[in-house]
């Protein structure tokens, strides 16, 4: 499954370059080091945002339209929380500096993904207490979602992600 994990996020990746026709910037991380146990951390909060965020969804169905959800809309912590991983700079009264934590982004990317394997794994073989439609939302949201965190992980601007949308029909 990782190999499976790894070319997905390869190839959005992959598909983003072709389509803005230049390569993606990297984020650096910050300067004092991220122990593993401060990684893990951040990993499962943003990891349990998903969770929780998911479940919401499955139970207002308050994001839907045209039947299916916006992940903009059902994901908008986690989508925040990205976003201060990614923080570079600060008010200039900040108490603290900006630390960005691109590796823990990457650990999420690696999680969603992994989730959509998942997911299109049971969509082929669905067992009884499935509901293929709610599965199929899932897969469609966190699909959305994968690309939305590869745009704030690379700093596409909005006119990068403008052209992306356009391209793929969004």
């Amino acid at each position: 499954m990782r190999d499976r994990v790894a070319t997905l996020i390869r190839g959005r990746r992959e598909r983003l370059t072709r389509a803005l026709e230049h390569p993606l910037a990297e984020p650096t991380a910050g300067a004092t080091p991220l122990s593993d146990e401060a990684r893990q951390h951040l990993f499962s909060e943003g990891r349990d945002l998903y969770w929780n965020e998911l479940e919401w969804e499955h139970l207002t169905e308050e994001e839907a339209t045209d039947g299916a959800p916006l992940s903009e809309l059902t994901f908008p912590g986690l989508l925040a929380f990205v976003r201060g991983l990614l923080l570079t700079e600060v008010n200039p009264d900040a108490l603290a500096p900006a630390e960005p934590r691109p590796q823990v982004v990457e650990d999420l990317l690696g999680f969603l993904a992994g989730r959509l394997v998942e997911l299109e794994e049971t969509l082929s073989r669905p067992g009884d207490d499935e509901d293929p439609d709610q599965l199929r939302s899932e897969f469609d949201t966190t699909d959305r979602l994968v690309d939305l965190v590869l745009y704030l992980y690379h700093g596409l601007e909005a006119a990068e992600i403008e052209r992306l949308e356009t391209a793929q029909g969004r």
